[in-house]
Order: C-alpha cells, then sequence, then structure tokens
C-alpha cells in the first residue's frame, strides 16, 4: 500500500474522532514540519512550540484538506504560514522591546577566529541561512533542506516556478558571498 494512500485512510479515520490515526500522520510528518519551521525562523528557539501550533491548525482543518496536493504540501503550506506569522511576533516583540538591528547584527555575524569544524561549520551555515531574507530561506529550506521540488515548493509559497528558481539561485549566491570568508579560512 502506497504512502498516499495510506495518509487517506490515517486522514479518514481522523476526521471520524481517532487519535491513534491523527498520532501515526503527525509521527510521520513531524520532522518535515519541524524541519521546515526551523529553517522559516532561522534558529532552534521556539521551534518546537511552532511545530506543535501546525499540528494543532491541521487537525483543526482535517476537513478542509480536499486532497488536492499532497498531505506532506499541505502540511508543509501551514508549517511555512505558521513560522512566518511566529517570525512578525518575534520582530514586534525585538521592536516594542527596544531591540535595535546593530545587536542583531553582532549576534548573527561569524566568528573567523578558526578554521571550522562540522560543528562549527553547522553553526555558521544556520547563522548564514538567518541572514536570508524570509522569502529567499523559505525557498532554501523547501527545497535544498527539505527535498521538495521546484513544483511543490512553488505550490506551497503560491508564486510561480520561475519565482522559486530565481530566489534559490539568489540565495544560494548570499549563502557563498556569507560562507565563502569561513570557508576560506
Amino acid at each position: 500500500m502506497n504512502a498516499a494512500l495510506h495518509d487517506d485512510i490515517l486522514l479518514q479515520q481522523a476526521r471520524t474522532g481517532d487519535e491513534q490515526a491523527f498520532g501515526r500522520l503527525v509521527g510521520r510528518y513531524e520532522a518535515t514540519v519541524r524541519g521546515i519551521v526551523r529553517g522559516v525562523l532561522g534558529t532552534d528557539d521556539g521551534a518546537d512550540d511552532v511545530a506543535q501550533e501546525v499540528f494543532v491548525k491541521f487537525y483543526r482543518s482535517l476537513d478542509n484538506f480536499k486532497g488536492d496536493a499532497k498531505l506532506s504540501t499541505y502540511l508543509g503550506r501551514i508549517a511555512i504560514n505558521t513560522a512566518l506569522t511566529a517570525v512578525d511576533k518575534r520582530k514586534r516583540r525585538r521592536w516594542l522591546a527596544g531591540g535595535d538591528a546593530a545587536t542583531e547584527a553582532n549576534w548573527t555575524q561569524a566568528d573567523h577566529s578558526q578554521a571550522p569544524d562540522r560543528a562549527d561549520l553547522r553553526d555558521a551555515l544556520q547563522k548564514a541561512l538567518s541572514r536570508l531574507s524570509e522569502d529567499y530561506r523559505t525557498v532554501v529550506v523547501l527545497r535544498l533542506v527539505e527535498g521538495y521540488s521546484v513544483a511543490e515548493t512553488a505550490s506551497m509559497l503560491d508564486v510561480p516556478l520561475g519565482t522559486v528558481a530565481s530566489r534559490l539561485s539568489r540565495a544560494q549566491q548570499e549563502l557563498k558571498n556569507y560562507l565563502q570568508p569561513i570557508l576560506n579560512s
């Protein structure tokens, strides 16, 4: 039995109140949702809470899913929207708390003092991703981290295929510019 058919059966069961069926769906897509959320947020901070919110929204909208797209695409869209809302809330909180761009810029600058090992490289990549605009970061996460196709990414973001390709290309160039000094040290 293929996964899509299995998803359909689990969805039907979940719609009738079967908590185990819903739990299986959560288990199946939890890593993907968390990856998307972390990528959009640009950090692990708060990612678990946002991912949980995604599944709460999914549960509340079970009857809205018509099956026009794959379930992973539908959940990806909820994850993106929920994470972007969380990013906006963070920005408002920082602004209200008096946070400034200079403080944040200092936090996101990479440490060039040592040749990076794997952990340093991972940290540098995370910092570089956090410096990308939300549009670019979201495309990078969906295409390169989560492995969605250009068509699936375009569908999730509700943008043309060419927009996905151009954002990915520009994001990769920005990442290269951010990471080049670290990789050459």
